[in-house]
């Protein structure tokens, strides 16, 4: 007779082993994971927070809702089950979500995302020329919708004021001494398995030039080109703006990235107009709705494989009940 009890805690460790591959911003990797089994509780680790870019932590909290879509995926991937709770702790606002693994029905539909899990990148690059097709929009838009996202394409005069916002926010952000300094910490050798990755030898040099100088101007240009040359051009918005709506951003997020990854699309982020209060304002104005804008984001075909981000060892992420 097969074990019908809770799965082990190797089992739990291997789902978080998966989880950890859920993108986050500046890639700080801001979650913990306290295994109890059969339960999985997803915290907040605001140790690896940024005040300057992300003041209220709705990106940190965007980024463990990645990975708590991530986790739900590779249970289903082992035939489990998981039973989400969200902010189940009205005491301690670190716990995001408690998830209790078991052997009952799997989630449809999320076991075939399981091999996209290690294969989805942020591509920074130029996306091959080729338009995403409307069946593989509408693909991306269901998945995000079935997490409690509306994910919105960005055509005509809406394309070029995101192109617009994009350009004044990269230039108030890198105007900011504040923010500079902020984005430098987070540049780190590639061994260090978290941060934007640089070669190890230029690791501090790259990091004295964001902190001394404003490249606003440089970076504005390279961004416009790659937002006009993107195939697709979406943002990700949800009817509240609170923790629990970060959350469902962040699984909306992932299982449209996985879903993308799954049709040979890959995406990347243009947040800036989102970073910045006033702009984020302006973006909802000309998107004339109520719902609030949580990313923007390009879409496309890759042109060429780019290696994974950095990750830390599944075991600096993982604590056990007792601890």
């Amino acid at each position: 007779m097969a074990d019908r009890g809770p799965p082990p805690m190797d089992t739990l460790r291997d789902l978080v082993a998966l989880a950890v591959y859920a993108p986050s911003s500046h890639n700080t990797q801001p979650w913990r994971f306290r295994l109890a089994p059969p339960s999985i509780e997803l915290r907040a680790d605001r140790t690896r927070a940024l005040p300057v870019n992300d003041p209220f932590d709705r990106e940190l909290v965007i980024s463990c809702g990645a990975a708590l879509m991530a986790l739900r995926v590779a249970a289903a991937a082992k035939g489990l089950s998981a039973d989400v709770r969200l902010l189940p702790d009205t005491t301690d606002h670190d716990v995001l979500a408690r998830v209790v693994v078991g052997r009952g029905a799997v989630e449809p539909g999320l076991a075939d995302l399981a091999p996209h899990l290690l294969a989805r990148r942020t591509y920074r690059k130029a996306f091959d020329p080729r338009p995403v097709t409307d069946e593989a929009m509408s693909a991306l838009r269901s998945a995000a919708a079935l997490e409690g996202g509306d994910l919105r394409v960005l055509d005509g005069d809406l394309r070029g004021l995101a192109g617009g916002l994009v350009d004044e926010g990269d230039h108030l952000l890198w105007n900011d001494p504040r923010w500079r300094r902020e984005l430098a910490m987070w540049m780190h050798a590639t061994r260090e398995g978290d941060g934007l990755a640089v070669p190890a030898l230029a690791a501090p040099i790259a990091q004295a030039i964001v902190r001394t100088f404003d490249m606003g101007d440089g970076v504005a240009a390279k961004d416009q080109q790659l937002l006009l040359a993107s195939p697709a051009l979406t943002v990700l918005a949800t009817a509240e703006d609170d923790p629990r709506a970060w959350l469902h951003a962040g699984q909306a997020l992932q299982r449209a990235l996985l879903e993308g990854c799954r049709r040979g699309l890959q995406a990347s982020y243009l947040n800036q107009p989102i970073e910045v209060p006033a702009l984020r304002q302006r973006l909802r104005e000309a998107l004339d709705t109520t719902d609030h804008p949580q990313l923007l984001l390009r879409w496309g075909h890759p042109v060429e494989p780019v290696a994974p981000t950095p990750r830390r060892p599944v075991d600096a992420v993982i604590e056990s009940a007792a601890d």
